[in-house]
């Protein structure tokens, strides 16, 4: 498997736990086809299965860029405060909730708050 890409393997994995007889067919008839998507088909479990693994991949994406941001952060902070300047930008802050407000609705807005929240005195 170590030239697959992850979603492929897991897509293999799923076609070939379908493909297995089944072990009892004393199974209720409304049984979910694999209790850990919910999905009650075998073909829905595969596209469930394969749209947890891109949301996987985004959120490892995501994790990084708020980790680049809290380094941009600190930099902008530490030249702020070392120029005799105040450690939070109350105005910039706004301009960013606006934003993510406008984006994204209201609750662009508390996730804008976790952003700043987690890129706040970090240095």
């Amino acid at each position: 498997m170590s030239g697959m890409s992850g979603v492929q393997a897991v897509t293999d994995l799923t076609s070939a736990s379908a493909a297995a007889p089944a072990k009892s067919s004393a199974a209720p008839a409304k049984a979910p086809a694999t209790p850990d998507t919910g999905a009650r088909t075998d073909a829905a479990a595969g596209v469930i299965t394969d749209a947890r693994a891109r949301i996987d991949d985004l959120d490892g994406r995501i994790i990084g860029l708020v980790q680049e941001r809290m380094a941009v952060s600190a930099v902008i902070q530490r030249e702020r405060i070392g120029s005799g300047g105040r450690r939070v930008n109350l105005s910039r802050e706004m301009q960013i909730l606006e934003h993510y407000r406008g984006q994204l609705g209201r609750p662009g807005t508390a996730l804008a708050m976790t952003l700043l929240e987690l890129c706040r005195g970090r240095i």
